[in-house]
């Protein structure tokens, strides 16, 4: 079946490994990437490398010479790349956990929390509470926090009896989110106002298919990185 298989393949483009590569080539636009740098800086195997490439290749992404001792890879159509992430990623692929707080500081709080006990790469905000720091466009009270996939039962129960935070089945305004992009999702995770965030790309793709007002934020936060010669596109 053509349409299984190229679900396949794009599954395989966009699992958390390979997002590693798509996501350091998207900030390194101008770089010649071997193979071997893969295995090298972020502890992929050449076999997986040189699969995700051959796919990015074939559907036009990547560019480059393919074999030889000149061999190097190029990411280009970055726009078209992010579109076809945007088809198959969608922020409820992360398990999120609701809890309920009536601390109107409860972000400064939570970022206390993290700086107190020196796990500040443990964590980041994401979604519009991540977003805000950088474009203050949508007004929310929010809170949504990606916490490490290894250590997310231990950080968030000691976070829980930390905040005083109720646990609910609906509603709440605190999500404690255990990542679907286990290991990518804190790549070129940013410090901004003294608050763990993810990377602007993160940031778009959670927000871009989040249903409330996700996209027109997502759209504004890319207009206003481009503005600042920022934007991963």
């Amino acid at each position: 079946n053509v349409i299984r298989w190229g679900i396949i393949k794009m599954a395989s483009i966009f699992s958390d490994k390979a997002t590693i590569i798509i996501r350091t080539m998207l900030y390194t636009p101008d770089r010649k990437w071997v193979i071997r740098d893969f295995e090298k800086e972020f502890n992929i195997s050449c076999g997986r490398t040189a699969t995700v490439l051959g796919v990015l290749r074939k559907k036009g992404f990547v560019t480059g010479t393919r074999s030889g001792r000149l061999a190097y890879s190029m990411l280009i159509n970055k726009k078209e790349i992010i579109e076809e992430w945007n088809k198959f990623y969608n922020f409820d692929f992360n398990t999120t956990h609701l809890y309920y707080s009536p601390n109107k500081e409860v972000l400064e709080k939570l970022r206390e929390y993290f700086t107190k006990r020196r796990l500040s790469d443990k964590y980041a905000l994401t979604l519009h509470t991540g977003a805000n720091l950088i474009t203050n466009y949508v007004n929310i009270d929010s809170v949504y926090c990606y916490l490490d996939s290894e250590d997310f039962k231990e950080i968030s129960l000691d976070l829980r009896q930390g905040l005083d935070l109720k646990e609910l089945k609906t509603g709440g305004n605190i999500f404690l989110i255990k990542p679907y992009y286990k290991k990518s999702v804190f790549l070129n995770r940013q410090k901004i106002k003294g608050y763990s965030i993810v990377s602007n790309l993160q940031l778009y793709l959670d927000l871009y298919n989040f249903p409330q007002r996700g996209r027109e934020h997502a759209e504004y936060l890319l207009r206003i990185l481009r503005e600042k010669g920022e934007s991963f596109v």
